[in-house]
């Protein structure tokens, strides 16, 4: 439980990113198959972009609680894809 926490914890920063983009690809194409593969580029490029910048301190402290990287950036992709599901199913319900 505590590791799912950590993983929450991470994903925060990037939650409202996350549902600015799902709001942009459920205006202009509402289909399940570009979305998630529009969330798994941004997955891989927040991946980058911690692994390359100052922020990489970050995952020393997921290492310690021992989390992989592979393992916190795929958790964070399952947990957004869920997110994107119910929001564009959402979004075709009501346009």
């Amino acid at each position: 439980m505590q590791r799912l926490l950590a993983i929450l914890a991470f994903y925060k920063p990037f939650v409202v990113w996350s549902f600015i983009v799902t709001a942009v690809i459920g205006f202009f194409n509402p289909q399940l198959v570009p979305a998630i593969v529009t969330k798994l580029f941004l997955t891989v490029f927040a991946w980058y972009y911690v692994n390359e910048t100052s922020n990489k301190r970050k995952l020393t402290f997921y290492k310690n609680l021992g989390i992989s990287p592979l393992k916190l950036f795929s958790s964070m992709f399952v947990v957004d894809c869920i997110l994107t599901i119910g929001f564009l199913i959402l979004f075709k319900e009501f346009t």
